[in-house]
């Protein structure tokens, strides 16, 4: 599935919430390979041109195909006629890969695509590592904001922790020590 509206939109639109201390620094690219069956390639989060986040299809495929086999395994389920069951399976094992930070590139047009439809307040309330680091990139989320996920910022993983810094960082606030 390629991303509908055209990624050069999505992407100018994407970048006008990107704050104004990262917008520089900050860019998102998306990549789509020609001779891929689906054409499906990855999609990139870079801060001053280095990779944070590469979100390829190839690579989350391969993995989940794996921990679904894990999980089959783990349940001594190997019912290839079961539907529901094959479908539990294969949504828990890509949730749990979302949580480890292995995303496809589908899984950024999804993210991308709620983002936009949802307001801020909702969007920083996602249990999606995606949508909360464009959330803290996101310029309507103001320096009080911030310092008020001080505390839940700790609960989240490393590279949403990662882009909090920046953002504090590049917004000259002390909400946030690496290491406290």
């Amino acid at each position: 599935m390629l991303y509908h509206p055209k990624w050069s939109k999505a992407k100018k639109h994407l970048m006008s919430f990107v704050c104004e201390s990262l917008h520089s620094r900050v860019d998102f690219q998306v990549i789509n390979y020609r001779r891929a069956h689906d054409q499906l390639g990855r999609a990139v989060i870079t801060v001053d041109k280095v990779e944070k986040l590469s979100m390829c299809t190839i690579t989350a495929e391969r993995k989940e195909y794996y921990r679904e086999r894990e999980i089959r395994s783990h349940v001594n389920n190997f019912n290839n006629e079961d539907v529901t069951s094959i479908r539990e399976i294969q949504n828990q094992a890509h949730e749990q890969l979302k949580k480890e930070g292995i995303y496809g590139q589908y899984d950024f047009f999804s993210a991308l695509e709620d983002y936009f439809r949802s307001p801020i307040t909702v969007s920083l309330q996602s249990k999606d590592m995606l949508i909360k680091i464009l959330c803290i990139l996101d310029r309507r989320v103001g320096k009080r904001t911030l310092c008020k996920m001080k505390e839940s910022i700790l609960e989240e993983g490393l590279l949403v922790q990662e882009f909090y810094t920046l953002r504090c960082d590049a917004e000259n606030i002390s909400c946030y020590q690496a290491g406290e």
